[in-house]
């Protein structure tokens, strides 16, 4: 896979990532580690992951994998949005909750829904260098290394940057080589006013992106500016898209022609839509998550050929220029406000 350079880190990686949300969730330990292994031998070299993700564990899941593929890895993990207090517990219903689930899969969305309420929490991350601190700790611990090679303040907004010691302690890791660089992690319109306000903090900007975005502000404020990493470039607008072509059976027709691909197929359009995220943000790192290795497989070759780069520039012209008629109605704004 196509390497690229990690931002102010000094080391080089894919420009496909793993993004580790979903381990440890429906998945036992065991199962997470495959999927983990299936991503490395796939040929990823980027796995992204927070202290929230997984109900707490998914953190120290990656530590054991990580075990065997420190030095030819990239490792970004978070601080901003706290670890749930209740982890112990949580084990112990995984442990009940897994088997049930796979026999009985429609308890899935009600064990979803009683998992988020038990690791709710009340308390914020208050962005200081003393929690700061505590967090790169636990973090550095449960993934069983010396460093981080990008540490991201998450879902960080410029009113809870006030405190400008927290700058300093983010140099000084830097400097001891605990995090190999720092950035910011966050929705759009909070990105262009941390890139704006608080420029010293995005060395690196991680955010959503896809086709259907319409982000002018933020586009102007990245001019020549910090190291990008995109998420969810399929996920909701993957779905939303394909149910507004699905609904349209001319523009489909019309857009199928013009990319000469299929967007009738869900696979044809699923492609095209994670391409695009490469070619419209060239030098970036992309990520996505997936639990079944023919789909990491298919994303990795999709990564990898050229022959899609132009329709996947065409598609992105297509939804640009037609957002506003796709949902007109204003049942999609309300379904998926994040466009």
């Amino acid at each position: 896979m196509e390497q690229i350079a990690f931002g102010e880190t000094g080391r080089s990686t894919t420009r496909l990532g793993f993004g580790c949300s979903s381990l440890m969730g429906a998945m036992s330990r065991r199962e997470s580690l495959a999927v983990l292994d299936w991503a490395y031998d796939a040929g990823i070299r980027h796995f992204d992951v927070a202290p929230m993700y997984g109900y707490g564990e998914a953190e120290s899941c990656l530590g054991e994998f990580l075990q065997g593929h420190r030095s030819q890895v990239t490792v970004t993990s978070k601080y901003g949005i706290l670890p749930p207090k209740n982890t112990s517990l949580l084990s112990a219903a995984r442990r009940f909750a897994v088997p049930l689930v796979k026999k009985l899969p429609g308890f899935k969305e009600r064990i979803a829904r009683t998992a988020k309420a038990v690791t709710r929490t009340a308390e914020k991350a208050s962005f200081t260098p003393g929690q700061a601190k505590a967090s790169l700790e636990r973090s550095l611990a449960a993934l069983r290394t010396g460093h981080i090679d990008l540490w991201l303040l998450h879902d960080v907004s410029v009113a809870d940057l006030n405190d400008d010691s927290l700058l300093s302690f983010l140099d000084e890791e830097v400097q001891r080589g605990r995090i190999g660089s720092f950035g910011v992690g966050s929705g759009g319109a909070e990105i262009s006013d941390l890139l704006v306000e608080r420029a010293a903090y995005c060395r690196v900007v991680q955010y959503e992106w896809s086709v259907l975005k319409g982000e002018r502000k933020l586009e102007g404020a990245l001019t020549g500016t910090a190291f990008r990493i995109h998420h969810r470039s399929l996920a909701n607008a993957f779905r939303m898209l394909g149910d507004a072509l699905n609904n349209d059976k001319e523009r489909c027709r019309r857009w199928s022609d013009s990319t000469k691909t299929d967007l009738g197929d869900p696979r044809g359009l699923a492609r095209l839509m994670l391409k695009a995220a490469f070619v419209m943000n060239p030098g970036s790192v992309v990520l996505f998550s997936s639990k079944n290795p023919r789909h990491i497989q298919t994303n990795v070759d999709v990564a990898d050929d050229p022959s899609l780069e132009a329709p996947a520039k065409e598609l992105y012209r297509l939804a640009q220029a037609e957002r506003e008629q796709l949902f007109a109605s204003g049942r999609g704004q309300a379904r998926y406000p994040y466009l």
